[in-house]
């Protein structure tokens, strides 16, 4: 065991002990290691890899000791700010590395020259008797701190020591007046006044005449020539300024500003300065170095006129703050400090500036809008408003002085650490939201505050908070989404709704989503556009996903998820539980596929049902004054409403919930006892009854759950008899005789489904019977038969007898109305399943109808409740009774369909679709019903182009039987094609050309409007015939809307309805026939057939589209005012572009002309905008130009064809088309030869205003010079080019040169024209005349002026002319 060496030993005893440690060969305690360094690459380098003037160094490793000692403090490792700079690799050269990071220095210092400091005097210390250097204290200094300045009361005393030293050497002022610079804000008259106040009284033309710089002071060149190169480098660049111009000066910023880096630039105007605020400039100009530009002016004189306003007025109010801070006094301060407090002998009130009173608000009178505070309710704050500061509102951001806080502001404190804060931003956000979806600030603020919220990311917002582990955060997400989420006030609406014909049926909560609809989507079927749909939106990112639809969105970030986790294991407040099953609702509402995954997510309907349906509870909760702390384990209204909108999502998604999550124990539990007697709070109790009564409702409308009726038949019965006794209790208006009475439809509702389903068992039971079912499934029939319902009947016929003799009073009747309601249409679907049953009697079924009528229904109808309901209508709407109702509903225009107006929309459609329903059986047996038969038909007209999705039933209903009945045309049979005739005579006889058949169509065809009506009023069967045949496509619509309307429970297969983009049927669906064989025919040339023939059944199809268009033209000409002129040409042109000569058979060729000439009326013509887009069209040019070439094909030279290419080429078109037809395809100039008399557009529509463009005047007259425009070929054409040469050639208003050159030319050219007959007519025009043969009117001599006109030009042409001929 070797010794340690003892004090007192010297170095031979170390020695000694080092020779002895080394014969014994024993292991050392310490182990040296060379380690690598990392800058130089791995730690496996050998030496000669290394540099060779590198030394390693030695690095001492002990056992159990780290490589790295730990921190001492919990504190965040220091990042080096230089280090991304210096990184370096060993291959690097120096000299390309200097070069890459070189900063051109020398573009600015050419020369440099090292200080001289040989004659700068050194000064010793000052000997003194003290031993250190004496001290001072604060009190000394107390006259000589710079307030506002930011610097330790040590350097302001040291500051003002070197001030002072330099006082006593530094020229006098007038010496200093004189300086100048080339310094960029030397130049600058504002950096010129603020230093000294001497220098403000330089005048401005002074500063490039000064003598001496202010910058180079020649301080560090030797004493000799200090001076003189100062001065010299001075006058270089005086000289060098005066002699560059404006532009080379603004270069010559640019390039410096792109050289020099910014803080030196920030430098260099800093040491133009010496006031107090120097360091505060400094920072400024260092965060905009680019302002720097625009404060090097040529003269002094430019210097203010090139200064930005913006910069200007910021110095301004910088200089106006700091006076501020100067003139802070003890005055200001709502705290008076005081001396003998610790530390407070001394105020620096620059410290204290923050307690000073906020100056009051201040208005600007700007129309620029400034920005939105609110208050922490959610209350728009206005912007002169002047709130106390004890209200919170104020804060140290933007605009102290204004009370609130921004969205902006919101946000940010947001993502605060500070629990509270995140907690208040959330719930002010929340409330934000919710008034404005109330449009609170519809008025107040630009835009929407909703749709900048979403674009701003809040939806995400709200999402990461939803994850946040804090209670109360997360419980302020919840209440913010759920504002953002949920409109409470539909809910409301869609549960009153509920029991309504068809109620049960709600559209999904999809937004209209028109942007991502494209083009070529339209070949695609339904299925295959809802796949390539669902691929494009998995391929989105969420952000894009939740622009245009939240839920989806929220979907997408798996929120369900989220949800379940916080009622399972969180267990939050009743009130964050609720809001919770609101939002579940709502995403539920969205569409099938949001219940699916709702459905779908792990546990989540479990926790529903376990903690907020379960079967027995605490009692405690009924009593009064019971503050209930947690909802978990208490029955839950809301929660039974979720699980009822969820069933709502289809036929399996119900079955699941029955079966799976035992809700069928849970229907019976809460439904077979009286709400009375459950242990909840009385308007709980009767909800949760209610509720159960609807998702029961919801499961029988699907044909599911009609075994428990058997079951709780007594307690149906039960609720049955004693519903009269809570009609003669309902004389006020409460909540609780509100919900009792919304229990009460519940209930009538549900039995209305269950004897649907009752109804529809005779006749499955007899498919099942049968072996000749195609069908390979067989449905079985439900298990609740026809006697087992029938004997409902009486009860509710005994409630609406009851209800007769209470609802005298107004009060009584609103309270009463949904009840009502729900036993009229239980007693509809009785007697309408009644009248299919195999057992009933129909003698005793019709005795028993008569008698209910007389009984029960007429009583009902003349109550005058049911008159103050069209008295409320007329409130509304401003009308009287059902007539001026309808005759309003045909006036109006097509109604906006939006997701909040789609559902009472669809309603008011059930009221129309009924009105007609009776019109229709009425029109036999009234007498008087002709003078009703136009109105009633013009409504079924617009009511079928406004049936949304679902309805497609009624659609196909009004088509069948109204639309298309003749009973509704009594002008057909009451002398209407007669008018007709006579009111063509009419127009012929008072000389009205054109637009009227008589006089188009004479030519076209030998057949008068008159007898074309009547042969289509004949075919009407086959019109209905032809349009039902073309709406095949919405066949599978159809049908599941027929299994809803017409009560067969067994088919439907989900309550939401199909997604709202528009109505069912396009406007124009009346011209949908032609529409469908033009695309037909045009995709099969695509494909490369062609069709030289149709086949007879096409020829009829078109035939009959346009006889029923001629109808509508000619007697219901309201019923198509939605759909444009242009739009209408554009459907007929679709003739003939359809097939070779499909326009050339017989009556397609009479019935176009008819039409035709209804479309040339003035007033259409008027009407008629072919450059407005045209719905159903991408582009009327590439339509045009399609039939420019068909009518080179396949025209034959038709006059009734070429009509239809005239009548775009009218003046007030765009020009585009008329030089496509004068440019591109003159060929058709020689078959285009409608005759001037039988034309039906006048010429003026074409001649006026004067042609201006000059490209096809000079087509004009090529056509007319080369004879590809000719009188006898294409008179219309002919006159048009004629009168527009005319006016061009002798117009003399002033224009351009070029246009002024081609008038010229032209005239002289019309001058030396061969073919007299044209030189006559461009030269001697006059005006049009449509009894000419020629079209117009000639001139037998030139006007004085025109003739004048005409020799000065040709005479020009002459003299220009004349040397060339002499030589």
């Amino acid at each position: 065991m070797l010794s340690r060496p003892k004090p007192g030993e010297s170095e031979e005893d170390l020695l000694h002990f080092q020779n002895q440690f080394l014969a014994a060969r024993a292991s050392p305690a310490v182990k040296i290691v060379k380690k690598a360094d990392k800058r130089k690459g791995e730690e496996g380098s050998t030496d000669a890899e290394r540099h060779p003037l590198q030394d390693c160094k030695d690095v001492v490793m002990l056992d159990d000791f780290p490589d790295v000692l730990p921190a001492l403090t919990p504190a965040p490792p220091k990042k080096s700010k230089i280090k991304s700079t210096c990184v370096h690799f060993e291959d690097e050269d120096p000299e390309e590395r200097l070069e890459r990071h070189d900063q051109h220095i020398t573009a600015v210092f050419n020369k440099i020259i090292e200080r001289d400091t040989s004659a700068v005097a050194v000064t010793m210390p000052v000997p003194t008797g003290d031993p250190f250097p004496r001290t001072f204290h604060r009190s000394e200094i107390k006259s000589e701190v710079k307030v506002g300045s930011g610097r330790s009361i040590f350097a302001q005393k040291m500051a003002a020591r070197r001030a002072a030293e330099k006082a006593a050497t530094a020229p006098s002022t007038a010496e200093c007046v004189q300086i100048t610079s080339t310094a960029p804000d030397a130049l600058d008259p504002k950096a010129g006044e603020a230093p000294l106040p001497s220098i403000g009284d330089v005048k401005a033309g002074d500063f490039l005449t000064s003598q001496r710089p202010c910058l180079i002071t020649g301080e560090g060149l030797g004493s000799q020539m200090s001076e003189q190169e100062a001065q010299a480098i001075h006058k270089e660049n005086l000289e060098k300024l005066q002699s560059m111009s404006e532009e080379e000066i603004l270069q010559e910023q640019k390039r410096l500003l792109a050289q020099l880096d910014s803080s030196l630039v920030a430098f260099l105007k800093s040491r133009r300065g010496g006031n107090e605020g120097q360091k505060k400039e400094f920072k400024m100009e260092q965060n905009r170095p680019e302002e720097f530009v625009e404060s090097l002016p040529v003269s002094l004189h430019d210097v203010g006129s090139s200064l930005p306003m913006q910069e200007s007025g910021l110095e301004e109010s910088v200089r106006k703050e700091e006076n501020m801070k100067v003139e802070i006094t003890d005055d200001d301060l709502p705290v008076k400090p005081k001396k003998e407090w610790i530390h407070m002998d001394n105020v620096e009130f620059e410290k204290l500036e923050w307690m000073k009173d906020l100056p009051s608000p201040r208005q600007k009178k700007t129309k620029k809008g400034m920005q939105a505070r609110f208050s922490l309710k959610g209350e728009l704050i206005p912007a002169d408003a002047d709130l106390p500061t004890h209200l919170g509102l104020h804060h140290h951001g933007e605009e102290a002085e204004r009370a609130g806080y921004s969205l902006q502001e919101l946000f940010h404190l947001s993502r605060s650490q500070v629990i509270q804060q995140r907690t208040l931003a959330l719930q002010v956000l929340g409330r934000i939201v919710q008034k404005a979806k109330a449009g609170e600030f519809a008025s107040s603020l630009k835009g929407s505050i909703l749709r900048l919220l979403l674009d701003a990311g809040f939806l995400f917002l709200l999402r990461f908070s939803l994850d946040d582990a804090v209670d109360n955060v997360m419980a302020a997400s919840v209440g913010a989404l759920r504002a953002l989420l949920v409109s409470l006030d539909d809910e409301k609406y869609l549960d009153w709704t509920f029991s309504w014909y068809q109620g049960m049926a709600a559209f999904p909560f999809v937004p209209n989503n028109e942007e991502e609809e494209e083009d070529e989507e339209e070949e695609l079927n339904g299925t295959e556009k809802s796949q390539d749909k669902k691929l494009k939106d998995e391929n989105k990112p969420d952000p894009d996903v939740a622009r245009y639809d939240v839920v989806k969105g929220l979907l997408r970030t798996r929120i369900q998820h989220r949800l379940r986790y916080i009622l399972e294991v969180v267990r939050p407040v009743p009130t964050v539980v609720l809001d919770i099953l609101h939002i579940l609702t709502h995403i539920a509402r969205h569409s099938s596929e949001a219940c699916s995954q709702l459905l779908d997510c792990p546990r989540l309907i479990e926790t529903i049902v376990r903690e907020f349906l379960p079967t027995h509870w605490d009692p405690q909760v009924a009593e009064p004054g019971c503050l209930l702390t947690s909802l978990h384990g208490v029955a839950c209204a809301t929660a039974m409403k979720f699980i009822r909108v969820l069933a709502s999502g289809g036929r399996n998604a119900t079955a699941r919930l029955l079966n799976k999550f035992e809700m069928k124990s849970r229907l019976s539990r809460f439904i077979a006892e009286d709400p009375l007697d459950l242990p909840l709070p009385r308007e709980e109790a009767v909800r949760l009854s209610t509720e159960a009564f609807r998702l029961w409702t919801v499961a029988a409308g699907y044909g599911q759950a009609c075994d428990l009726y058997r079951d709780l038949y007594p307690v149906l019965v039960r609720i049955l008899q004693s519903l009269p006794e809570l009609l003669s209790t309902c004389h006020g208006k409460s909540p609780m005789v509100e919900l009792s009475v919304q229990r009460a439809a519940a209930v009538v509702t549900l039995l209305t489904h269950v004897t649907q389903t009752a109804g529809c068992t005779a006749e499955l039971q007899a498919k099942l019977s049968s072996n000749s079912s195609e069908d390979g499934e067989q449905i079985p029939p439900p298990p609740v038969v026809w006697n087992q319902v029938s004997g409902l009947q009486p009860f509710i016929e005994t409630g609406l007898k009851k209800i007769l003799q209470e609802i005298s009073q107004t009060e009584t009747w609103q309270t009463l109305q949904p009840l009502t309601t729900a036993y009229v249409i239980y007693l509809g679907v009785y007697y309408s399943a009644c009248s299919q049953q195999p057992s009933v009697n129909p003698v005793d079924y019709l005795e028993e109808l008569e008698r209910l009528t007389s009984e029960v229904l007429q009583p009902l109808l003349s109550q005058p409740a049911i008159h103050s309901m069209w008295d409320l209508l007329s409130s509304v709407l401003g009308i009287r009774g059902l007539k001026d109702y309808l005759h309003q509903s045909c006036q109006t225009g097509l109604p906006s369909v939006t997701p909040s107006s789609a559902w009472i929309l669809r309603h008011e459609y059930h009221l129309q679709y009924f009105v007609l329903t009776l019109a229709r059986r009425m029109a036999g047996t009234c007498p008087d019903y002709a003078q009703h038969a136009s109105l009633h038909h013009c409504v079924a007209m617009v009511l079928l182009s406004r049936l949304l999705p679902g309805s497609e039933h009624l659609a196909h209903e009004v088509l069948l039987d109204l639309a298309f009945n003749p009973e509704f045309l009594l002008e057909g049979k009451a002398g209407g094609p007669e008018a007709a005739d006579f009111s063509d005579i009419l127009h012929l006889g008072t000389g009205a050309k054109l637009a009227q058949p008589g006089s188009a169509a004479a030519f076209f065809s030998k057949a008068t409007r008159g007898a074309l009506l009547r042969e289509s009023y004949q075919n009407l069967p086959f019109i209905r015939s032809c349009y039902l045949s073309h709406f095949v496509h919405l066949q599978p619509t159809l049908t599941r809307s027929q299994a809803s309307y017409q009560g067969r429970n067994y088919l439907i297969q989900s309550m939401l309805l199909p997604e709202v983009k528009g109505p069912i049927l396009p406007s124009d669906w009346v011209f949908f026939p032609l529409i469908s064989l033009y695309n037909k025919v045009t995709n099969a040339e695509t494909r490369g057939a062609v069709l030289n023939s149709l086949p007879l059944d096409l020829v009829n199809t078109v035939t009959w589209n346009l006889q029923w268009v001629l109808l509508l033209e000619t007697w219901r000409a309201k019923t198509l005012q939605s759909i444009p002129t242009a739009a209408k040409l554009a459907r007929l042109m679709c003739v003939f572009l359809t097939g070779g000569d499909l326009f050339l058979e017989a009556p397609i060729h009479h019935y176009t002309a008819a039409l035709l000439s209804v479309y040339c009326q003035p007033k259409a013509l008027d009407s008629l905008n072919l450059d407005a887009p045209l719905p159903g069209l991408a582009s009327f040019h590439d339509l045009y130009i399609s039939l420019l070439e068909q009518f080179e094909g396949v025209s034959f030279g038709d006059p009734l064809f070429g009509v239809f290419v005239l009548l775009p080429l009218q003046k007030r078109f765009s020009v585009h088309l008329r030089l496509a037809v004068f440019g591109e395809h003159t060929s058709i100039l020689r078959a285009l030869g409608v005759p001037l008399q039988q034309f039906p557009v006048p010429l003026e529509r074409y001649t006026s205003p004067p042609e201006d463009n000059l490209n096809l005047l000079r087509l004009y007259f090529r056509t007319l010079v080369t004879g590809a425009l000719r009188h006898t070929w294409c008179p219309v054409l002919y006159v048009v080019a004629v009168a527009h040469v005319n006016n061009f050639i002798f117009s003399q208003d002033s224009t351009m040169q070029e246009t002024d050159a081609a008038r010229k030319s032209m005239l002289r050219k019309t001058w030396l024209l061969v073919d007299e007959t044209l030189k006559n007519h461009l030269l001697y025009y006059r005006l049009l005349n449509a009894e000419s043969p020629l079209g117009f009117d000639l001139y037998e001599q030139l006007p004085p002026m025109r003739l004048k006109y005409l020799q000065t030009v040709t005479q020009k042409e002459n003299t220009e002319n004349a040397p060339a001929l002499v030589s």
